[in-house]
């Protein structure tokens, strides 16, 4: 079995990485779909200018080998091969760049009227988040910290610095905007299946918006090297039906009360 994981990359459906991991996690909202799309459309002009450029490298080693021809043509110029040359280059990136720009503009893309508001902010080293849209006063709001599970204490089925003690739930198939910033040093809140990377810079509020289309945990962490503790800044994003949805942040707000 453990040769075979050597031998062989795997190719996992997941929401966290795996071992031996080839590709992208499973995409969870569109733009991470719009994203491995583009990645994999990108990918194929580079094999076929891979294949084309090792071809003509092969065919020029062989046809100019010393032995084979000692006295090689000489060729000052081929007017065609330049024009070719020149312009099929400068179409290639004009294919990728018109997808890539209407993704980018997806992506910075706000939602208008989200279904909820989450604030995120970083700390040294946890997280904070606050749902505005429950915050009626100073005694009633839901905001809670978010801390790393130990390395020598996570349950079984628990993943290394990965699981947190409190994940930030969120309604499946809702428009959700998170509100990013940071109380102290730089970091970045990152969650590869959702397609989302956002930077927290003090003094600063950054936005970005999400739409999980299924429900499931989803695994990130920070991603700009934020300090000593930079690996223990570990994100879960568990996307819920909108009726369990609920009943969770009702049962958030009575334990707030309490």
């Amino acid at each position: 079995m453990i040769v075979l994981e050597w031998l062989f990359l795997t190719i996992a459906p997941c929401d966290a990485a795996e071992p031996w991991q080839l590709g992208s996690q499973d995409a969870a909202t569109p733009i991470m779909q719009g994203i491995t799309d583009l990645h994999h459309d990108v990918f194929f002009f580079v094999i076929l200018i891979l294949v084309f450029v090792s071809w003509i490298l092969g065919r020029a080693l062989w046809h100019f080998h010393y032995k084979k021809n000692p006295i090689p043509q000489r060729i000052v110029h081929g007017t065609t091969i330049e024009i070719l040359r020149t312009i099929f280059p400068s179409i290639i990136p004009m294919f990728i760049a018109i997808p890539s720009f209407a993704l980018l503009y997806s992506m910075d893309e706000v939602v208008v009227d989200p279904a909820i508001t989450i604030k995120a902010i970083g700390h040294q080293w946890y997280r904070t988040y606050e749902y505005s849209d429950y915050n009626s006063s100073d005694e009633q709001s839901l905001t809670f910290d978010s801390y790393t599970i130990p390395e020598d204490d996570p349950e079984l089925g628990q993943s290394r610095l990965l699981e947190v003690d409190n994940r930030v739930v969120v309604p499946a198939k809702s428009y959700i905007r998170f509100i990013v910033t940071s109380a102290d040093v730089p970091d970045s809140w990152a969650v590869p299946s959702l397609g989302v990377k956002c930077d927290a810079v003090p003094g600063r509020l950054n936005q970005t918006s999400i739409s999980v289309q299924r429900e499931g945990v989803y695994y990130g962490q920070c991603s700009e090297i934020c300090g000593t503790n930079h690996a223990f800044m570990p994100i879960v994003v568990e996307a819920v039906p909108r009726k369990d949805y609920g009943s969770r942040v009702s049962n958030q707000l009575i334990q707030t009360e309490a």
